[in-house]
């Protein structure tokens, strides 16, 4: 059993009965406080996205495989989605107790088969839906959430008036429309007790930011 938790941006925070994970928690450069990540694992889709406040347990930031207590980790090279060559973002791979999950950042909207094997079959799916040129908007992340094939997909880096975003993103409401799946509100930690009960079909998560 493990806990989600949606903090504004990429930012996400896992937590199982042994160890926080902390993903992208650089929120000063959406107007909030960066995330502590004292005693945390600490994971960057970006070098530019690590806090600022405590010391991590570890710090990952690119590719690779890693285990912490309970968490398995794998990371994949990805080019960023301002980018025009190059791999300056990672994708992520998490195992916990048996439930499959990929972390998707601010990545180039076109996933190569490499990069589709690398992901492989996922349960759970984390990835920006907002546009507006700086990250996926609706339609790509619809078209990668296709072609992974999750049992959930978990929306991030949409419309939030309390942040301040470098450029306008869309609403939520956009994406929802463009996946066409059924889609639960989760209120502000969703808790995954296993993989087997997860919904059988699609189904967008809403965690709200907390």
């Amino acid at each position: 059993m493990f806990d989600i938790e949606y903090k504004g941006a990429n930012a996400v925070v896992f937590t199982t009965k042994n160890v926080k994970v902390v993903f992208d928690p650089k929120l000063s450069l959406v107007g909030k406080k960066d995330l502590s990540v004292e005693d945390a694992v600490e994971v960057l889709t970006e070098d530019r996205f690590a806090s600022t406040v405590g010391n991590p347990r570890v710090k990952f930031n690119g590719p690779g495989e890693y285990e912490v207590a309970d968490v398995g980790l794998a990371g994949f090279p990805a080019q960023r989605h301002i980018d025009t060559e190059g791999s300056n973002s990672t994708i992520y791979k998490l195992l916990i107790g048996g439930t499959r999950i990929a972390v998707l950042g601010n990545i180039d909207p076109k996933l190569s088969e490499e990069q589709l094997e690398q992901i492989g079959v996922t349960d759970i799916v984390v990835l920006p839906v907002g546009g507006g040129g700086y990250t996926l908007d609706a339609t790509a992340a619809a078209v990668i959430v296709k072609q992974i094939d999750p049992r959930v997909v978990i929306p991030v880096h949409y419309s939030d008036l309390e942040l301040a975003y470098e450029v306008p993103q869309d609403v939520l409401d956009t994406f929802l429309k463009e996946v066409g799946a059924s889609g639960i509100d989760a209120g502000t930690k969703w808790k995954v007790k296993s993989a087997e009960a997860l919904p059988e079909q699609l189904t967008v998560v809403k965690v709200d930011r907390s």
